[in-house]
C-alpha cells in the first residue's frame, strides 16, 4: 500500500510542476505559433515582430484592465482582463492593419523577397518594442485578479490524504479553456466558411486563387485580423499566467518559432502540436527529479543534488536545440507537406 501511495505522490509532483504548467505554457506557445504560421502560410514570410505584437496586445489589455479596476468593475472569480481583452484585440488588429497598409503593402507591390520582409519585420519589432516601453514602462506589471486557484494544494492533500498537493491556478485554467475555444473557432473558420476556404486556396496556389476571382487584399486583411487577435489573446494569457514583463516577450520569439517549425511552418495543426512539444520539453529537461526519485526508490534513500538535466537558466537553450535538431533532421516539421 505504501508503494502505491509513493507512486501517487510522485505522479502528483509531476502533475504539479510539469503537466499543469506544461498545458498552460503549451497553450500560450500554440496560440503564438498559430499566429506566426498564419502569416507564413498566406504572406510567405517569417514575422519576427510577433512577440512584440503579443506584448502590444497585452499592454492594451492591461491599460483597460486598470481602468476597469479603478472603477470597481470586476468579472467575479475570473480575471477582469477577460473583460478588457476585446479592446486589446481590437487595438492589436488595428495596429497590424496599419503596419500592413503603411509598410508591408509597399513591399508586396515591389514583389520583395522573403528576406526583405523578414528584415522589415525586425524593424517593426524594434518600433513596437520602443512604443510598449514608452507607454507602459519596462517594469514588471501585475494585473491579475479574481480567484487565484481552482485547486489549492492544501485542499488536495486533505481530499486525497497524500503528502504532495496539486495546485491549479485560475489563470492556468482560463488559458487552457480559452486556447481550446480559440483553436476550435480558427479551424471552423478555415474549413467551414467561404472566406476561410479562400484563404486556404490563396495559401496553396496564389496564381490559381487570383484566376478564380479571390480578392488578395481581402485575404491579406483577414490574415492580419486573425494574427492580431491571436497575438493579443496569447500575450494576455501569458501575462496573466506568468506576470507581464515587457522584455520577456522578445525572448518568446524563439520558442514560438521553434513551435511553428517543429510542427511544420504553414500548418496550423503543426503549430499547436509544436507548442506543446516545446513547452513540455523545456519543463521535463529543467525539472528537478530529486523528490520524484526519492518516492520511487525503496527505503529512505534520497539522491544527492537536484537530479536536474538542465538548469532552469537554460530553458531558452532547449528551444534553440529543438529548433536546430528539427532543421537538421526534418526541416519540413512533423506535418510536412500540409498548409492551411
Amino acid at each position: 500500500m505504501s508503494d502505491v501511495i509513493d507512486i501517487l505522490n510522485a505522479l502528483v509532483l509531476l502533475g504539479n510542476f510539469v503537466l499543469v504548467p506544461g498545458l498552460a505554457y503549451g497553450s500560450q506557445l500554440a496560440l503564438g505559433a498559430l499566429g506566426v504560421t498564419m502569416i507564413y502560410a498566406v504572406l510567405r514570410f517569417s514575422n519576427f515582430a510577433h512577440g512584440e505584437t503579443m506584448s502590444f496586445g497585452a499592454m492594451i489589455t492591461i491599460l483597460v484592465t486598470w481602468w476597469l479596476q479603478g472603477r470597481g468593475v470586476t468579472f467575479g472569480p475570473l480575471p477582469t482582463a477577460l473583460l478588457a481583452l476585446p479592446v486589446g484585440i481590437a487595438g492589436t488588429v488595428l495596429m497590424c492593419l496599419l503596419f500592413d497598409r503603411v509598410v508591408y503593402r509597399y513591399y508586396r507591390g515591389e514583389k520583395a523577397s522573403p528576406v526583405t520582409y523578414l528584415i522589415v519585420s525586425v524593424g517593426i519589432l524594434f518600433v513596437l518594442s520602443g512604443l510598449v516601453r514608452f507607454v507602459i514602462g519596462p517594469q514588471d506589471r501585475v494585473f491579475a485578479d479574481g480567484e487565484r486557484f481552482i485547486m489549492k494544494a492544501r485542499a488536495f492533500k486533505q481530499m486525497t490524504g497524500l503528502d504532495q498537493g496539486l495546485a491549479i491556478k485560475s489563470t492556468q485554467g482560463v488559458t487552457v479553456v480559452t486556447a481550446l475555444v480559440i483553436v476550435a473557432l480558427i479551424f471552423w473558420f478555415l474549413n467551414r466558411t467561404r472566406t476561410g476556404k479562400s484563404m486556404r486556396a490563396y495559401s496553396d496556389n496564389e496564381d490559381l486563387a487570383l484566376l478564380s476571382g479571390i480578392n488578395p487584399g481581402k485575404v491579406v486583411a483577414i490574415t492580419w485580423v486573425i494574427t492580431g487577435a491571436l497575438a493579443a489573446v496569447a500575450g494576455t494569457l501569458y501575462g496573466l499566467d506568468k506576470g507581464y514583463k515587457p522584455f520577456t516577450y522578445l525572448g518568446l520569439v524563439l520558442p514560438i518559432f521553434a513551435s511553428a517549425i517543429v510542427g511544420g511552418v504553414g500548418n496550423p495543426l503543426g503549430a499547436i502540436a509544436g507548442g506543446f512539444v516545446v513547452a513540455f520539453s523545456e519543463l521535463l529537461l529543467t525539472f528537478a527529479y530529486k523528490r520524484v526519485i526519492a518516492y520511487l526508490t525503496p527505503g529512505d534513500w534520497v539522491p544527492e543534488g537536484l537530479i536536474q538535466l538542465l538548469s532552469t537558466d537554460y530553458k531558452l537553450a532547449v528551444s534553440f536545440v529543438i529548433l536546430v535538431i528539427v532543421l537538421l533532421v526534418k526541416p519540413t516539421g512533423m506535418f510536412s507537406g500540409k498548409t492551411l
